[in-house]
């Protein structure tokens, strides 16, 4: 029995994360890298008695210390935590996948070459000698198709012979290349380095990195070579222009070799569709794309909302038996409350909030498997670089106005952790369809015809907040020296892969499941806590005692204390601010209405409001509410995909903060409007 690690290397859409997950199944966890924003996803399987431990490093377009995604790859590398390095190429588009190979060639780490995706290139009409691959590289070449796990066979069978022959990457001919097209400058920097090179770098690429003026090569050469050579080599690289350009260009010379000799398109150049030509075009592309978002999110939500109302069913269904039962037994009506109110409502919360998920999650899911995601970025991308971001982060934002869990989760597919984390930032700022269901009956109730106007205003301090909320956490997020463009292929369309795109979404669903059921019941617990008490009337309440204690303080937000109390539920879910507002202004009990077992009365509720609350505090109500946290659920999926509690918190304390800063402002405009 023996224990060997697995790194897979390769660029962003390659196919790294499937053979991940296709390796690895539930055997996995999610995290980020010792003190650094870049995720790290590890996992594990076995196979005929020896474990194999799996991680995929973060995804980049080459081994330059540009980005921390890049620099983490590179310390992992030259740790020499891995046995064994799995660089994985789109066999579709192999001429432009391989260039994180001709950038590992000369790091003396045991590799192998995975060809993903032969069946898109077997539709193509391409034919890859992988033989002769093998014989010009001096490394196992293996042509796959991540998504069926069947077509493994071949890659088990290399890990299986590793140990017994242990393969390096041939770099010869791109070292040749390198010497004829750097000329003297190359030769010159070489002679100032260790003929053997240093730790896992060759002597060559070295060089080619210093001539690339790399600041990770350049700190490895200065611990090494003695002063005088080190203050040598700076002269020399002063001298150095465009050292990345034509370090590239040797290195597309090379890959140009390789598909020449082992590459034959046996079949018609693949036209593109009019529907892929218009999805791409300026002038129709963002239209249809959000109109495919919006369908999509109408379909997640076909897939979601039965799921959740199975689960809700089944939750309440449970929850009338298991209090009488437990009553019968002499439980403590406190302890039957507590379970079966507080408990249970959260477990149904996570559980419909883990529907959502997976319905968002499969169908965004397939329309990236299927290639067109990939469209939607690139016709947003302009427009994203506005505000600092990739194209990839309209997804997001307009899921968000189904519901922002879909938004959150949808981040997944941006590549830098500061830009989804800011993009997450930035989402919470869409209101969801919940939302809607409080503003148009408040604002409907005090404003009415002139309602209007209140939520075109609302919709205008919207786009001010992004903004605000863009220039405050860019800063740390997102800062302008480390900001990249989208740099992506455009993958061909092809048929998705069921089995694959099924075991990703029921992964993410589980992830998210256990995340939400410990935040939410840790909070739904205390919320109960406050609101509970044994005659169910609110006046005897904690949530009633602290209510009327600050309220001199929430009236200078121009909110009375039950609309305070409203929006402090809202962040549980935003339709229980109604039933709790139905609740404390009718003195009837508060945790039903947050659960959702009651029905509110509407008209009943409108009247109360308008005999008690003036337009002033209604205005600074609506504010409050529409720019509060979306939700508890929200809250959780975000510390689920920022891996991050403490980004997750700023960014919570930041939205109250300005919901209650707007409030005031709103309150003290209305009083001179009204």
């Amino acid at each position: 029995m023996s224990e060997t690690t697995i790194a897979l290397l390769g660029q962003p859409n390659s196919g790294k994360s499937t053979l991940f997950n296709g390796l690895t199944g539930s055997r996995q966890h999610v995290g980020n890298w010792p003190g650094k924003t870049v995720e790290s996803k590890r996992g594990a399987f076995n196979r005929q008695g020896d474990t194999y431990h799996v991680v995929d490093l973060p995804g980049t377009y080459s081994l330059s210390a540009n980005s921390e995604e890049e620099i983490v790859t590179r310390n992992f590398i030259a740790g020499g935590q891995a046995d064994l390095i799995c660089i994985l190429a789109d066999a579709s588009q192999l001429e432009r996948s391989l260039f994180m190979l001709a950038d590992y060639a000369g790091i003396q780490v045991p590799a192998v070459l995975i060809l993903n995706m032969m069946d898109v290139c077997d539709a193509q009409g391409k034919k890859i000698d992988t033989e002769g691959l093998e014989r010009e590289l001096g490394i196992p070449v293996i042509p796959m198709v991540a998504a069926d796990k069947k077509r493994y066979d071949d890659f088990y069978e290399v890990l299986e012979k590793r140990c017994a022959k242990a393969s390096l990457l041939k770099e010869d001919g791109l070292s040749t290349l390198y010497a004829e097209e750097l000329g003297v400058n190359f030769e010159k920097v070489k002679k100032l380095l260790p003929e053997k090179g240093i730790g896992i770098y060759s002597v060559d690429w070295l060089t080619t990195k210093l001539l690339e003026k790399d600041a990770l090569a350049i700190s490895v050469v200065r611990e090494v070579i003695d002063t005088a050579a080190f203050d040598q080599l700076q002269v020399e690289l002063g001298g150095i222009q465009d050292g990345n350009l034509r370090s590239a260009d040797c290195k597309f010379q090379w890959i140009e070799k390789l598909m020449k000799g082992n590459v034959v398109n046996t079949g018609q150049r693949v036209k593109r569709s009019r529907f892929d030509r218009a999805a791409t075009s300026k002038r129709w592309g963002k239209p249809i794309a959000i109109g495919m978002i919006v369908l999509g999110l109408v379909v997640s939500m076909l897939i979601g909302m039965p799921l959740m109302g199975l689960f809700g069913a089944l939750i309440s269904g449970i929850s009338a038996p298991l209090s009488s039962w437990l009553l019968s037994i002499g439980t403590a009506p406190f302890i039957v409350s507590l379970l079966c109110n507080a408990v249970l409502t959260a477990v149904s919360f996570a559980l419909q909030m883990a529907s959502y998920v997976f319905g968002i999650s499969l169908v965004f899911g397939f329309m990236e498997d299927i290639g067109y995601m990939a469209r939607i970025s690139y016709t947003f991308d302009n427009t994203m670089a506005k505000l600092g971001l990739q194209g990839k982060a309209i997804m997001p934002f307009l899921v968000s106005f189904g519901c922002n869990i879909g938004g959150v989760t949808g981040t997944r597919v941006i590549d830098s952790w500061g830009q989804r984390v800011m993009t997450m930032a930035l989402s919470w700022a869409v209101p969801c369809a919940s939302t809607w269901g409080v503003v148009g009956l408040v604002s409907g109730t005090f404003f009415g015809s002139q309602a209007v106007f209140v939520i075109l205003s609302l919709f205008a301090v919207a786009f001010l907040h992004m903004y605000v909320t863009y220039k405050i956490f860019g800063r740390s997020l997102n800062k302008e020296a480390e900001r990249t463009g989208l740099i992506m292929e455009l993958p061909p369309y092809h048929k998705p892969h069921w089995k694959s795109l099924f075991g990703s979404v029921f992964n993410k669903m589980g992830n998210v499941l256990k995340r939400a059921l410990l935040i939410i019941i840790t909070i739904s617990v205390v919320f109960w806590l406050l609101a509970y008490t044994p005659d169910g009337n609110v006046q005897s309440s904690i949530i009633y005692r602290i209510g009327t204690f600050i309220e001199p303080v929430t009236l200078r937000f121009g909110l009375p204390w039950q609309l305070f109390m409203a929006f402090a539920a809202s962040a549980m879910g935003k339709e229980a601010a109604l039933g709790v507002m139905a609740s404390l202004f009718n003195t009837d009990g508060i945790w039903s209405a947050i659960e959702g077992s009651s029905v509110v009365n509407t008209a009943v509720l409108s009247t109360s409001l308008m005999s008690v609350v003036s337009k002033p505090e209604a205005l600074a109500f609506l504010f409050a509410f529409f720019f509060n946290i979306p939700c508890l659920m929200a809250l959780s999926a975000t510390a689920q995909e920022s891996h991050s509690m403490k980004w997750t918190l700023r960014i919570a304390g930041y939205y109250i903060g300005m919901a209650l800063v707007m409030a005031a402002i709103a309150y003290h405009v209305g009083l001179l409007i009204f």
